[in-house]
Formats: structure tokens, C-alpha cells, sequence
């Protein structure tokens, strides 16, 4: 396999992760008429637990389900729930564009919580980062002049729970050495049961009626799939190469918004959602400068 070829493969592998969240989030407003978020998650994370023992079985990676460093899964999967939810409820609420370039501060957010939780240096270039994104992110949410609605505040929630789960998948992978096929099994396995306990506590959990079972296999399979073909990408060639391309879901998100539910297309959610890529991408080749420096012979 030539080193040349990779970027062109990792475009690729990006475009299915394109059309999954993209497409997730099109199913996810279509079933909000009917289901509230948490009976959305917990048919999801049905769906998406019958496929990952398929893949288990056929690989013959059951073993890799086994229970190892549950604290870690639930402190994990606690906070990837309560981000999902958020996510699904603000996207009834606000344009999809608005919620995309939100979503997108996440990873400043990773940066912070590793200066604090995981014990990693804060950087002049992190500091940095970080302001620039939070200028981004106010931009985008313009909170001043009563304009701060609830949608808006879930999709900023939303960050910090999209966060809190890399930074406790970071703890997975490199401390207790927890394959990725284990993350998503545990992932499906513990919020179908949070989405089950949180659809049920009201007392009238609703079953999806036929019309809906596509769309919340859409939901299921979209998900895991951009999640698979994100990381696949990333796999293939630098986040350098990566992450604009994934940076692409906002001007596609927006202009379904804008044919599909008549959302208008704002310069000002752009511009922020510009604001904070940036600052993503600066941290990335500071990453990469980093790495370059320690793999550097002597």
C-alpha cells in the first residue's frame, strides 16, 4: 500500500462518515414527532447491540466483551448518553447548521479536561486554542441581547458530554487497553439500558410504530458507521488531512436544512463554526510538530 494513497482513501472513508451523520441527524428529526430522545437512544442502542455481536461473532471477538475497567465505561458511556440526548433534543429546537458547528467545539473541550483530569501540560497553544474557540463559540450562539434559547444551551451541553466521553475513551485505550469493538459493545449494551430506565421513569414509554422502524434503524446504523468510518479515516492518514474534510458535514447539514425544513443559512454560524476549526486545526499541527520533535532521532 504506497504512502501517496492514503489521503485519497481516507477522503473516501470521510464521505461515509459525511453521510452518516448527516443522515443520522435527518432520521433523528424525523422520529422526534413521535418518540422522546431517550426512546430514540435505547431502540438505537438495540439495534446497534445486535450488530456488534454479529461482528463479535463473525470475527470471533467475543472474548473482547468480557467486563474490564467498568467504572471507566459507565463514566464514558454516562456522558456520550447525556450528550446524545442533548444532541437529539436541540436538533428539534435550533438549525442543524447552528448544532453542527457547536458540536464542533468538543475537542477544545477535550483539550481543557486533559489539562485538568488526565494531568497533560497546558500549552501556550492550548490556551490559546481555547479562547479562540470560545470567541467561536459565542459567535455562533450569540447569548447576549436575550438571544440564548434552551436549544441552543443543549447544544453546548451537548459539547461537554461529547467531551467528558473521548477524554474517559482515552483513559480506555491507553491505560486499561480496551479495544475499540469492547468500547462500542459496552457503549450499546449500558445506554440501552440508561435509554430503557430514562423512557421508562415517566411512565408512558412509547413503542415505535412501523413507519418509524426505519428511520430509527437509520439512527442506529448511521451512527455506528460514521463513527467507524471517522476512525478508519483517521487511521489512513494525519487529522491534518482528516479534519477538514470532516469539517465539510457543516455546508452539507445546512443546505439539507435549508432544501428539506426551509432552514435559512446564517454567514454568522458560519464564520464562528470557521473560528473554531481553526483553533482545532492549530492544536493539530501543534500535535504534530510535538510528535515530530519526540520521534526525532538523537
Amino acid at each position: 500500500m504506497s504512502t501517496q494513497s492514503q489521503p485519497i482513501k481516507a477522503a473516501l472513508w470521510m464521505s461515509g462518515a459525511l453521510l452518516g451523520f448527516s443522515s443520522m441527524a435527518v432520521a433523528g428529526r424525523q422520529l422526534a414527532d413521535h418518540l422522546d430522545t431517550f426512546e430514540i437512544l435505547g431502540y438505537r442502542s438495540f439495534i446497534g447491540l445486535l450488530i456488534v455481536l454479529a461482528i463479535g461473532i463473525a470475527q470471533r471477538r467475543l472474548k473482547e466483551f468480557r467486563p474490564k475497567a467498568m467504572a471507566l465505561h459507565v463514566g464514558r458511556n454516562l456522558g456520550h448518553f447525556a450528550g446524545q440526548n442533548l444532541w437529539l433534543y436541540a436538533l428539534t429546537l435550533i438549525p442543524m447548521a447552528q448544532l453542527f458547528a457547536l458540536e464542533f467545539s468538543y475537542p477544545i473541550l477535550v483539550g481543557l479536561g486533559a489539562t485538568v483530569f488526565l494531568g497533560e501540560k497546558m500549552t501556550p497553544t492550548r490556551a490559546m486554542t481555547s479562547a479562540l474557540g470560545f470567541i467561536g463559540i459565542l459567535i455562533v450562539a450569540r447569548p447576549f441581547g436575550g438571544a440564548l434559547s434552551v436549544g441552543l444551551v443543549a447544544a453546548m451541553l451537548c459539547a461537554l458530554g461529547f467531551a467528558a466521553s473521548a477524554l474517559f475513551t482515552k483513559r480506555l485505550t491507553l491505560t486499561a487497553h480496551v479495544s475499540i469493538l469492547g468500547i462500542m459493545f459496552w457503549m450499546v449494551t449500558l445506554q440501552l439500558g440508561f435509554g430503557l430506565i430514562c423512557a421508562l421513569a415517566d411512565g408512558h414509554a412509547v413503542l415505535p410504530r412501523w413507519i418509524d422502524l426505519p428511520w430509527v434503524t437509520v439512527v442506529a446504523v448511521s451512527g455506528l458507521g460514521a463513527h467507524f468510518c471517522l476512525t478508519t479515516a483517521l487511521s489512513l492518514a494525519p487529522a491534518s488531512i482528516v479534519t477538514p474534510i470532516d469539517f465539510l458535514r457543516l455546508p452539507v447539514i445546512a443546505v439539507i436544512g435549508m432544501v428539506f425544513y426551509g432552514e435559512s443559512l446564517d454567514i454568522w454560524v458560519f464564520l464562528g463554526a470557521a473560528i473554531i476549526f481553526s483553533a482545532n486545526y492549530i492544536n493539530i499541527l501543534a500535535e504534530n510538530r510535538r510528535m515530530s520533535r519526540v520521534a526525532r532521532p538523537q
